[in-house]
């Protein structure tokens, strides 16, 4: 598959699901938590006030929250769908005055007006859906004041809930997707995403090399179950919240954070340039 059908074959599958994917992820318990802890992390390294940098924001939801509390958010999105989703959400919450949305993919991200932003954020994985992150890093330091600080929400390479799930399956195919080095292809209801699995020392590497150093790693969905099982989480609610306390106690631990569906990185830009 060559790289630029790749790009597309993602863009158009995010672009079928934009009309539904905002209601999709609230009504997921296990995404719900995973978003809130992602919030978290955001407020507690960046101060209300600062201009952040939303790389991938799917319909919005994150601009929505952000926005309220007092960012100024400038989001981009490789789908044009998921932009004009966006765009309707932060202006029917009010909020469109502190938000900037720009239909641009993550590779696109020099493309932008000069800017240069306090933090910058991922959530729920549009980094692993970049065919060259090691170049997209170097842009995205770029676009940092020195000190600044990325934020992402990455999927994972080990994720013990899934290994377990197509062993018992005996689903040997499905149990190596992750481990695969090249794109992979992903369903997405009818449509396919292209991604890459990463883990943290992997996406650290990456970005190491473009002008970062990583400053917090903690698991999200080691001990709680994989969103996919948002039908199990639903039938065992008060075992899934055991889960997550247990996940939340020591989601930082070495050897806990190096596993799990997704992964919350803090990356800290070392130097003036990029």
């Amino acid at each position: 598959m060559a790289v630029v059908n790749a790009d597309i074959d993602t863009q158009r599958a995010f672009g079928g699901v934009a009309a539904t994917y905002h209601d999709s992820n609230v009504e997921n318990r296990i995404l719900r938590a995973m978003r809130e802890r992602f919030w978290r992390t955001v407020e507690a390294r960046v101060p209300p006030g600062s201009h952040l940098l939303d790389l991938g924001c799917g319909p919005g939801t994150d601009e929505e929250f952000f926005a309220a509390r007092g960012y100024r958010v400038t989001a981009i999105d490789w789908s044009l769908e998921m932009t004009e989703e966006a765009r309707r959400r932060v202006r029917e919450a009010g909020v469109a005055d502190r938000v900037d949305i720009h239909h641009l993919g993550i590779q696109e991200v020099d493309r932008l007006a000069p800017a240069t932003f306090d933090a910058a954020c991922s959530n729920f994985g549009p980094l692993n859906c970049v065919v060259d992150l090691e170049a997209a890093a170097r842009a995205i330091v770029r676009r940092l004041r020195p000190g600044g600080v990325l934020i992402a929400s990455v999927i994972g390479r080990v994720c013990p809930w899934e290994l377990a799930l197509y062993f018992m399956r005996r689903d040997w195919a499905r149990m190596r997707v992750r481990f695969s080095l090249a794109p992979t292809p992903v369903p997405l209801e009818s449509r396919t995403v292209w991604m890459r699995y990463y883990s943290p020392s992997s996406i650290s590497r990456i970005f190491e090399a473009a002008g970062f150093a990583r400053v917090e790693l903690r698991t999200l969905g080691l001990f709680v179950p994989p969103p996919y099982m948002h039908a199990f989480a639903d039938r065992h609610p008060a075992f899934v919240a055991v889960l997550q306390r247990i996940e939340d106690r020591i989601g930082g631990w070495p050897g806990a954070r190096s596993c799990g569906d997704h992964f919350l990185i803090v990356l800290r830009k070392t130097g003036a340039g990029g």
